[in-house]
């Protein structure tokens, strides 16, 4: 299976949620690509769209090896296994994650979420546009829990088996149209996978505010 763009992934998890009577109250998109699969999810469910911003944690030495994520609510999360088997310093974690927190306090601002949404008593619909490690949607599920939600399910169009395995064990639910054993890259599994922008994401959070005006 594979799916033309992220648009085209948004609105056929959209309808498999519908059909599947899945309940929520507001749907976060996770930053960036994330957000333009759960504008069509929103759309077609009629619910609240809104950003869960979440930030990777980069290895040291080589930033685009995760170690870890963090998320709104002062959540961060470790890959113990990895940091120890690549031998990060204390230190070096420390100076990350502080790096990190920051950027994630910068998006926050950028995105107009100096303040949170409530998610307090709400089911929440979380939605990426993929799932590799699951580490940030990790992050983001407890981001939602510590804010009082009642209920999170994850919504992703693909996913590895591993990150299912892995979210199962925080989510109350967790939902992809296709898991594969043999997952490699988010992109692949796309026709259409150019980077989103914070343009792009601030627009889609602006439009269902528009509308219901």
């Amino acid at each position: 299976m594979t799916f033309l763009s992220r648009e085209d992934a948004g609105r056929r998890l959209g309808e498999h949620l519908l059909a599947n009577h899945v309940e929520a109250d507001i749907v976060l998109g996770l930053p960036r690509g994330g957000v333009v699969v759960a504008a069509e999810v929103s759309r077609l469910l009629h619910l609240p769209l809104d950003v869960m911003v979440v930030r990777k944690i980069g290895h040291p030495r080589h930033r685009e090896y995760a170690v870890g994520a963090l998320a709104e609510g002062d959540i961060v999360v470790l890959d113990e296994r990895a940091i120890e088997a690549t031998h990060v310093m204390p230190e070096e974690l420390a100076e990350i994650v502080n790096e990190e927190k920051q950027r994630l306090a910068e998006y926050q601002s950028k995105f107009g979420r100096d303040v949170s949404p409530n998610l307090g008593s709400k089911k929440v619909a979380l939605i990426d546009d993929g799932l590799a490690t699951g580490a940030t949607a990790e992050a983001a599920v407890l981001s939602a829990k510590k804010r009082g939600s009642a209920r999170v399910v994850v919504a992703i169009p693909v996913a590895s088996e591993s990150a299912v395995r892995r979210l199962a064990q925080v989510a109350d639910q967790v939902i992809a149209l296709l898991i594969d054993p043999a997952f490699d890259a988010v992109g692949r599994y796309y026709e259409h996978f150019s980077q989103t922008t914070d343009e792009e994401v601030m627009e889609l959070l602006r439009k269902p505010n528009e509308d219901a005006a």
